[in-house]
Formats: C-alpha cells, structure tokens, sequence
C-alpha cells in the first residue's frame, strides 16, 4: 500500500496528513507547535508522530510552509545586488538594497532596443560588490517584451562572479519594470534559505527510508516539483491560505465553494471555482512590497485562536496581536496557574493591550541587540518564566514603560501569554485540550472588570469572533461595501440579513465551534468537513498541477519605405499592419491577425504541456483551456491588443494513473540526486 505525505508548517501550528493513494482517504493526521524561526524541527516533530510503517510506504511528500513569507517580512534574507536596465525612477520609499544601480538599456513597449545596453558598467559594478553578496537580480524596461538586455548582464554576471543571477523576465510576464525588479530581488534573497530548506527536508526523509519525489505548494494553489520550487521561492509566499482553500474543496468534497479558515494569529476567506482557486488581479504584497506573485485571492483580518482579548474603556477587544492562551501557558509553564490566580490586579485607570491581570510576558531564544536602556532594564527582569506587568512594577520600583515593553515584543525578545478565543471555548466546555482551570481564571479576572459573569463574557467574546468571519466572508464576496454597513446588517436590527449562494467550508482547529454562530448571522450552508482542523495539510498535498501562460498580440503600424512598391501605392497607403506576439520565448511578427492569434494559442498550449509533463504529468491528466480578451478601440475594427490566456488544470498526484509513474519516477530520482549531492544552486 503506497501513501502520501502533505505537510504545513503554519504560523502556529505544523500539521501533517497521511493519505491513503489508492482512494484518497486520510488515514492519519498529527499537529504539533511550530518552532521558530526555523520550522525544520517542527516539521521532523509532525512526522515522528505518523506510524512508521505508513511513513516507509510514502511516495509523494508535499509541502506548504510560512518560510519565505518570514524571511521577507523579517527581512532576514540573504544580501543581493540589482541591477535596473533603464531610466528607473526609484519610489519615495526606495530600492530594498542599497547595492543596486541603474544602466542604460532596455526596450520599447514593441520590444525594440530603446538604447544600448551599457555591458562595461555591469562589469564594474559584479566585480566591486561580488564578494559581500549572495546573488544577483536583473530587470530590464520591457523585458518582457524582450528578453535580451536580462539575458546579457546574466551572462556578464554569472561569468565574472559564478553567483546565482535572477531576470524579472523569468518570473512575470506583465507590464510593470519597477515591480518586476522587486519580485527579483525577493527572489534572489531565497535563493539559498529555499535550497537550505528542502534538501534538509530531504535528508530527514531519506533517513526514515522514505524514497518518495518532494512538492511544494504555490501562493496560486499549485503545486511544483522540486526544481520549480527551488527556481522561483518567492511563489511559495502566502502558501498557507493557498494550501487551506484547496484542502477545503477536497475534505468538503466541492469544486466550488467559499472557505473561512480561522488559525492561531489570522481569519483568512478565500473562494475557489471549478477546481481553480480565484486569484488576485494584482501582484501579492508582503512586507509592505508589491510583487508580481499571482497569489489567492483572500480576506485576512488578525482575529484568530490565539488572538489577545483585552479590557480597556469598560470594554472588551479581540486582537489584533497574538498572544500564548493561558491554558496553553499552564501547562507549558509549572506554577503559572497559582501565579495566574493569586496575581495582582493594575489599576483600571492604566488598563492597555499590555497592562492587563491577564497579561504576562516570558523571553524567547532571540539574541537581544541595540536595545535601548529603558527596554534593556525591563529585559533584564523579564527571564524564562511568566512575569506580569505588576511584576515588573514591584521588582523594578517604578513603572516599566508600556513603550519598551511593546518594543520588546515587536523585536521577538518577549513572548506575551494572555486571554484568547481559545481560553474562551475552554470555559465554555466546547474545548478541552489544555488546562481549562487557568481559562477559567482569566475569564473571572476580566469580566469582573465589565461587571458580568465569566460565563456571560465567553460568549459575548465568541459571538464577537464569529461576528469577524462573517464581515470578512461578506467584505471578500462583495468588494467596497463599507464596514459600517456589513455590521448594520450582520446585527440583524434592520430586518435584513445577507444571503450566500455558495457552500461556506470552515477550517481551523475548533471551527466547529463557531458554525451554529455563524448560521445565525448568514443565511447560508456552513460545512465543518471532517479532518477540518488540518485541512491546510491536506491542502498541501492534494492541490493540483496549475499553469497558466498569458501571450499578448499588439497591433503595430510600420512604415513604408517604398522599397518594392510603386508611386501610386505610396500615395495610397503610407503603413502597413503589423502584429506583435510577445511571448516567454521572444517576439513574433505576423502580418495578419487570425495567424497571430493561431500561434499565440499553439506556443501557449506547448509553454503549458511542457512545463505539465515537466512536473510528471501524462497528457491524459491535463485539462487545457484557452480564453481570449481583445481591446477593440472603433467597432468593427481589428482588436488593437488581444490577450491570449491559456490554463492548463493537472490532476491531483493522488489515485495517480500507475501508466504514468515511470516517467514520474525517472524524474523523482533526477530531483533526489540533484539536491542531497549539493550540486543544485537554483540558478
């Protein structure tokens, strides 16, 4: 019997699902705390758990995991030069590195040389900032249109230095030079923290016996072989939500559906159609950069498990940081209990999000660097077990700064411990996995302060929660309608109530819990599938073989010489019509529409198959469409541009047809070898 692996190292949580190949069934599943930074330990700690003899007997491992994302939003990559072909014109808020510089070059919008490109100042620049950099990024004006300046300054690079080079034109086809630039220079940044990554999961498989071919799960839904995966890692960002919504479609059974996905930090809403998850029309963004990552389109909002419930004002708030839920502290931490129960309460009057009598604060393994003398003195009382604010007021003799102590937080140095959603089902008997007593503890503390009982609070707190997915499902299935708005008739006051068409999936640990909430608020058909609470691991695992190629058709007047015409055509017509097709592999011209279109079409669905069996599927497990958008100017009249999209839709791995396996394997023991020899660098 042969099984596949899917893994998710989330934010919070590191799930694992074993599924069974011949029928798709789960038939073993484990979460365990992810570590951080580094997600490798959590994720070996999943697999320990799984029965042995189904791990030796796995063939397919796919992965979705919150690496890239981190390393992007911690800025913790690897340092990388960039080099712009073109007149840039650099943003307010800058160029990410400052090893970068501008060059003349590039081309015209017909992908026609707009100047020289200047090879000499290339070479100056490799030479004087090799030796303190991991790689290289390259973006050209229009390299998407044409490819030859990236090309040259790569082999100029790569030549002179030996260092991974990344071009924009390898990673977007899309108009847009600036935010190509940005998406390469991530990409660079990756590079080896992605090759580090897979070939230490590789070597932890390997060491269980398990000869199985390694994925990884794009922010779009799909999944990629391993050379793909260490290629392109800037794709795998937001890989979570993509990995959620896919695991949704398949546990509840639906092709279409809208899913609601509540983690530990985050609610994310997300809606795939016809097998095919919906995607943003703009690049995703993270750590506050634009790419031109096609990701899922999704609402997130910081309401999750773990998210901080807190009095101030004579009221309560939920979020948006995250915090460790006192039954998880309790039990994590010997003596935190009596410390929760027996500790003093601050003042009303200096209530925030970190002075609260549910609120405490423990180191983490970080190093501290650069700190300031007020948040060095708070450090230096703040040890491995739990403080609160209270605490710190009696050891230091004075008032700690609420300032330092969230810039303590904010720089990872401390680890807050309070009163989550979690807490609250806790005490409202609806979940029992860690220590109910210090939950109930926390909830006495806090609902004195609004003068109601601990009972009376949980549920206010839970209807509050539920009343956040349902305005970030409604906010995601219809864009610009104002949240004040959403809220009037999520009330219910107004005798109204918003109606869903589409089946709702909710995924997450105890999301079950808010199902009967949330059908009081939203007419519509809510699923809780079974396995819901790793959903995103299955996600991991069954998404499907996705590539999508957009070729572009622009209509383009030439001149005529006169060469080989008479006088009399001259005065008749001045241009000819011409048409461009741009493609991934270089421009084309044609001079008839309908020949354009048909090529365009043809070398789209050869980019797709290529790149499909590239991956290790047959043409029998490929579903090809081809969809066309023309922008026509005066009616009647030939299209000015046509866009050619065509989306080639694989099968999952799983219940695999066995006539494609050896080719499948073939290429599986390429990947192996490949990586675990070292000899693969990405480039």
């Amino acid at each position: 019997m042969q099984y596949s692996l899917g893994i998710d190292a989330g934010g919070t949580f590191t799930d694992a699902v074993l599924i069974r190949d011949t029928d798709g069934v789960i038939v073993q599943k484990t979460k365990v705390i992810t570590t951080y930074p580094d997600p490798l330990d959590g994720i070996s700690r999943a697999i320990d758990e799984l029965d042995k003899e189904y791990v030796r007997n796995v063939k397919l491992v796919s992965v979705s995991t919150t690496l890239s994302t981190n390393t992007i939003l911690e800025d913790t990559g690897f340092p990388v030069a960039a080099i712009l072909v073109g007149d840039y014109a650099i943003p307010q808020e800058g160029f990410p590195t400052p090893d970068y510089i501008m060059v003349n070059g590039g081309h015209t919008s017909n992908g026609e040389e707009a100047a020289p490109l200047d090879e000499e100042k290339v070479r100056t620049f490799a030479l004087e900032v090799k030796d303190k950099v991991a790689a290289f990024a390259v973006s050209a004006f229009f390299s998407n249109r044409n490819s030859d300046h990236e090309l040259r300054v790569k082999k100029i690079i790569t030549e002179l230095t030996g260092l991974p080079v990344v071009c924009g034109h390898e990673l977007s086809q899309e108009v847009g030079a600036y935010d190509r630039a940005i998406t390469a220079y991530l990409n660079a940044q990756l590079l080896p923290i992605t090759h580090q990554f897979i070939q230490s999961i590789l070597k932890d498989i390997r060491a269980r016996g398990i000869d199985a071919n390694l994925l990884m799960l794009k922010c779009d839904g799909s999944v990629v072989g391993m050379e793909e995966a260490l290629e392109r890692p800037i794709e795998s960002i937001f890989s979570g939500p993509a990995a959620s919504l896919v695991g949704a479609s398949y546990l509840a059974k639906l092709d279409t559906c809208a899913m609601i996905d509540v983690g530990g930090t985050s609610t994310d809403v997300a809606l795939i159609k016809n097998g095919v998850p919906e995607l943003s029309e703009h690049g995703a963004i993270v750590g506050g950069w634009k790419t031109m990552v096609k990701a899922v389109r999704m609402e997130t909002s910081a309401t999750g498990g773990d998210s901080h419930v807190w009095i101030s004002d004579h009221k309560f708030h939920v979020g948006p940081r995250r915090v460790i839920p006192l039954c998880r502290a309790a039990q994590q931490y010997p003596g935190f209990l009596k410390q929760l129960q027996e500790g003093k309460s601050p003042s009303k009057k200096i209530l925030d999000e970190n002075v609260q009598s549910t609120k405490y604060f423990v180191r983490t393994g970080f190093k501290p660097i650069g700190l300031t003398k007020s948040e060095e003195e708070i450090y230096d009382y703040i040890l491995h077990t739990p403080v609160s604010y209270v605490d710190l007021f009696q050891k230091m003799k004075k008032q700690p700064s609420t300032y330092a102590i969230d810039n303590l937080i904010k720089k990872r140095l401390i680890q807050p411990i309070g009163f989550t959603p979690t807490d609250t089902l806790h005490v409202l008997g609806e979940l029992q996995k860690w220590d109910t007593e210090a939950s109930v503890a926390g909830a006495e503390k806090l609902a004195k302060l609004l003068q109601i009982d601990k009972e009376e609070f949980c549920r206010q707190v839970k209807r509050k929660v539920a009343r956040n997915m349902a305005a970030d499902l409604i906010a995601y299935l219809i864009e610009g309608i104002p949240a004040d708005i959403v809220q009037r008739i999520l009330s219910g006051e107004n005798f109204t109530r918003f109606k869903v068409e589409t089946p709702v999936v909710l995924l997450g640990g105890p999301v079950w819990a808010f199902k009967e909430e949330m059908e009081k608020l939203i007419d519509a058909q809510f699923i809780v599938p079974e396995n819901a609470e790793v959903g995103n691991a299955a996600g991991a695992l069954v998404g499907k073989g996705i590539k999508r190629v957009e070729i572009l058709i622009k209509k383009h007047f030439a001149p005529i010489t006169g060469e080989g015409v008479s006088n009399e055509e001259l005065k008749e017509a001045k241009e000819v019509v011409e048409y461009f097709v741009f493609t991934p592999e270089g421009r084309k011209v044609f001079g008839d529409h309908v020949e354009a279109i048909a090529f365009a079409t043809n070398i789209g669905k050869k980019i797709v198959m290529d790149y499909m069996i590239g991956a290790g599927y047959c043409n029998n497990e490929v579903e090809i469409t081809v969809t066309r958008k023309d922008m026509v100017i005066t009616e009647g009249e030939m299209p000015m541009e046509s866009k050619i999209i065509v989306l080639g839709v694989g099968t999952s791995r799983i219940v695999m047809d066995k006539n494609c396996i050896p080719d499948y394997m073939r290429k599986k023991a390429f990947s192996f070898s490949k990586a675990l020899d070292g000899s693969y660098s990405g480039r």
